[in-house]
């Protein structure tokens, strides 16, 4: 078998959360380059449809599910819809994000909740459902979690620290998956993005420039990251070349963590 051959993804097919937009549109256009179709879960109609078409041009299936994610009982909704389509051999737990900027003592538990399912919650209701179903049939899989850089440190100038929580919860239950998981072929393992410019990071970066001046000139690279560096990343951790790697932690950050 040619090395190339091993990063292939034909007869696979994925189950991707927030896969229309972002840092989940190019993980789902890289997985559908390599091979695999597509079931993607998110709120907007029309950007599921636009990403749908880009992936159907790509010469492959893909199949929308518009949920919110970040609500239980309709996440759960989302995963038996993937299900009735046919077994999910690939499941990238993608959708997250801060959204707020609030400091601790003024948070609410309202808020606090809301953004622990959105970022941790989700993670462990698509990776029960859509990795269970995995465990069950018998065939191995991939589960890749999405965490961030955040799990690992306390951004500076920044509040919403629930991002920090969840995220750090998100990297361990990867862990514990992995172990429980790994006798039955199935890996699990978590992306850490740095600072990315997605359309939420746009968007700070219009509303407090100086706070994103800041973050980057905390990059040795001197560069924030573009949506399509994590393609590549997520291929691999999807494909046969990573057959032997579950549990891992890997930071995709232009050096941020050096400092």
């Amino acid at each position: 078998m040619n090395v190339f051959d091993r990063f292939r993804l034909d007869a696979k097919r994925l189950f991707i959360t927030g896969g229309s937009r972002g840092l989940g549109r190019e993980m789902a256009l890289a997985l559908a380059e390599a091979g695999a179709d597509v079931v993607m879960a998110g709120r907007e109609a029309a950007s599921l449809k636009r990403t749908a078409d880009e992936i159907r041009a790509r010469g492959r299936q893909c199949w929308t599910i518009e949920a919110d994610i970040g609500v239980p009982e309709d996440c759960a909704r989302a995963c038996a819809a993937a299900l009735a389509l046919g077994p999910i051999d690939i499941l990238v737990n993608n959708v997250g994000g801060r959204r707020v900027n609030v400091p601790i003592a003024e948070e609410t538990l309202e808020t606090w909740r809301t953004h622990l399912d959105l970022n941790l919650t989700s993670t462990f209701v698509c990776t029960k459902a859509i990795g269970g179903a995995m465990l069950a049939r018998g065939k191995g899989g991939r589960v890749i979690n999405v965490a961030s850089i955040s799990g690992l440190i306390a951004n500076r100038g920044i509040g919403g620290r629930h991002y920090e929580a969840a995220k750090a919860a998100v990297l361990h239950f990867t862990r514990a998956t992995a172990a429980d998981w790994a006798p039955h072929g199935i890996t699990a393992n978590a992306i850490l993005p740095g600072v990315f410019m997605t359309a939420p990071n746009e968007r700070w970066a219009r509303e407090q420039p100086e706070m994103m001046a800041k973050l980057k000139d905390q990059i040795p690279m001197g560069e924030f990251g573009k949506p399509e560096d994590l393609g590549p990343l997520a291929v691999y951790l999807a494909s046969d070349a990573a057959r032997y790697m579950t549990g891992a932690a890997l930071v995709i950050d232009g050096g941020t963590l050096l400092w």
